[in-house]
């Protein structure tokens, strides 16, 4: 009985499928559908490949085809192509194209789709010299005729910095120091000023960008000089670092042009050019100023999406009309470094803190504006504390011999804006003035407010304001101008004794009594 039962199923199996209509296929007659007409690559550096990116072709009719071959126009293509998981055929039977170019009989069900994946790795002397735009066409076939869809990429010439290997292919590393006799390495490189293909790099222009694979050291004796406009690129874990008795000049300008306020702002920011990477934090590492490092300067930088901003350890560094955005952990650690002439200075989204100041040190600030509204509870703005806490669990402090705020805006998404944070004897140090600040402080039930150190903010002293809305543009845009209406919290609340006669983008403060923070306030669009 078993076994007829069997018998039965499989009789009813061969039945259906001998009814089953065949999937044949027609030539496709061109009337495919595309997700993009033209396919822009995002602008990529001269050499480094681009990302992927996704074309979606579509069979609209009710009948299953046959794409005869899909291949790229110029024969000598600098872009790649990826068919439904297809890497391509050899093409040399094709118009002459090169292996791998050509993708032949491609079969489409109806009412169905398949994707196209797109790379290039191409130079400035493949692209248009006119437009640095690199072009080309991928041809569908079909039995009237092709079909094409435009690619376009802008090719950007650079300077590209990055450790060497010599003659017995060892990797050129930077030097950070000696631990029980061990040398400390790091992936990098100290800077050239006769490299053969970059020329003096201890002073970049703003002829073409400068892109940095590691860590590019400003050695004892050498001063890193940068340029109005000029813009640096940096690899994933990657940055500078400024030895002990190296220095660093960021010598940007105000734009002469009110439309165009980047034009003279250097700017450093990861290599990734695409949009989806315009406000990712963490893909760069940091700018490290060491211990020991001298005459450091900061003018008109804007700094994105790093790890670590700035790290500034004990030195030297004054920062002013600068802006620093999306750092993964900090915007500035300053460790009991030396900062007594900060104005202007725009710091916003840090995972942990927007400024922090550890293990004491010197500090003052004009005109600043410190917001952070990264996604969690536990964020600050501003962080003074006089220790940090080692590996082993003990602490090591430090003086905080001034901590100077004057027309500040500390403010944040989390209820915490400033925090104070001092350990041990009350002979350490704790010195802070901070004046005719807005500052974001509620409780929350931490009990922070009944402490003494908190009375300024506590009592509104010396004229400090708590908890009033800035205004800010758009905070989570790094937008952070703020709006002349009178209701906003450091509209006219500065006071002219620390004015800083211009704001970060070179407007005069024309208000009196003066705004807070670094912008000078204006009417926002409607």
């Amino acid at each position: 009985m078993r076994n007829l039962i069997c018998l039965f199923l499989v009789g009813i199996l061969i039945s259906l499928s001998s009814c089953r209509k065949d999937f044949d296929t027609v030539p496709s007659s061109g009337n495919l559908g595309f997700s993009k007409d033209t396919v822009y690559l995002d602008t990529v550096f001269s050499h480094i490949s681009s990302s992927t990116y996704t074309l979606k072709v579509y069979n609209r009719s009710n009948d299953d085809i046959k794409i005869p071959s899909i291949h790229l126009q110029n024969p000598d293509s600098k872009y790649r192509l990826m068919v439904d998981g297809m890497t391509g055929e050899d093409g040399t039977d094709l118009d002459n194209l090169p292996d791998g170019r050509v993708f032949k009989n491609v079969e489409l069900l109806a009412k169905d789709s398949l994707y196209i994946f797109i790379e290039t790795t191409a130079n400035t002397a493949d692209a248009n010299p006119t437009d640095f735009l690199y072009t080309d066409d991928i041809v569908f076939d079909s039995s009237n005729g092709p079909q094409k869809v435009n690619l376009v990429t802008l090719i950007r010439d650079a300077y590209f910095l990055f450790p060497k290997k010599d003659a017995n292919g060892i990797k050129e590393s930077l030097l950070l120091g000696t631990d029980n006799g061990e040398e400390v390495r790091i992936n990098g490189f100290e800077l050239d000023e006769n490299d053969p293909a970059n020329g003096d790099e201890y002073h970049f222009n703003n002829t073409k960008p400068y892109v940095i694979y590691g860590y590019a050291g400003v050695p004892d004796g050498k001063t890193l000089t940068i340029d109005p406009g000029a813009k640096v690129y940096f690899h994933a874990e990657s940055g500078i670092v400024v030895q002990p008795g190296g220095s660093i000049h960021i010598n940007g300008a105000v734009s002469p042009d009110p439309t165009n306020p980047q034009q003279n702002e250097v700017t450093f920011e990861g290599d990734r050019l695409e949009p989806l990477y315009e406000d990712i934090p963490g893909q760069w590492g940091t700018i490290w100023l060491r211990s020991g490092s001298i005459n450091n300067s900061i003018n008109h930088l804007t700094l994105k999406n790093a790890t670590l901003g700035l790290l500034v350890e004990n030195c030297t560094l004054n920062i002013q009309n600068s802006q620093i955005y999306n750092s993964a952990n900090y915007g500035i650690l300053a460790r009991g470094a030396t900062m007594n002439n900060c104005e202007n200075l725009v710091i916003n989204l840090a995972g942990q803190a927007s400024l922090a100041c550890s293990l004491g040190g010197s500090y003052q600030f004009k005109h600043c504006t410190f917001n952070n509204n990264w996604a969690s509870s536990n964020q600050v703005a501003v962080l003074l504390s006089n220790y940090e806490e080692q590996a082993d669990g003990t602490n090591v402090t430090g003086s905080l011999n001034q901590a100077n705020f004057y027309n500040c805006i500390i403010y944040s998404s989390n209820n915490i804006g400033l925090f104070l944070d001092k350990i041990g004897d009350e002979a350490i140090p704790f010195e802070k003035d901070i004046k005719n600040c807005l500052i974001k402080f509620r409780d929350g039930g931490t009990s922070l407010a009944s402490k003494p150190i908190y009375d300024f903010i506590r009592n509104e002293l010396d004229g400090n304001i708590k908890n009033k809305d800035p205004k800010f543009f758009n905070a989570n845009l790094n937008k952070l101008n703020i709006s002349d209406d009178p209701i906003g919290g450091a509209f006219q609340k500065g006071s002219l004794t620390y004015l800083v006669p211009l704001d970060v983008l070179g407007l005069p403060r024309t208000s009196n009594p003066p705004d807070m923070g670094a912008y000078q306030s204006a009417a926002f669009p409607e």
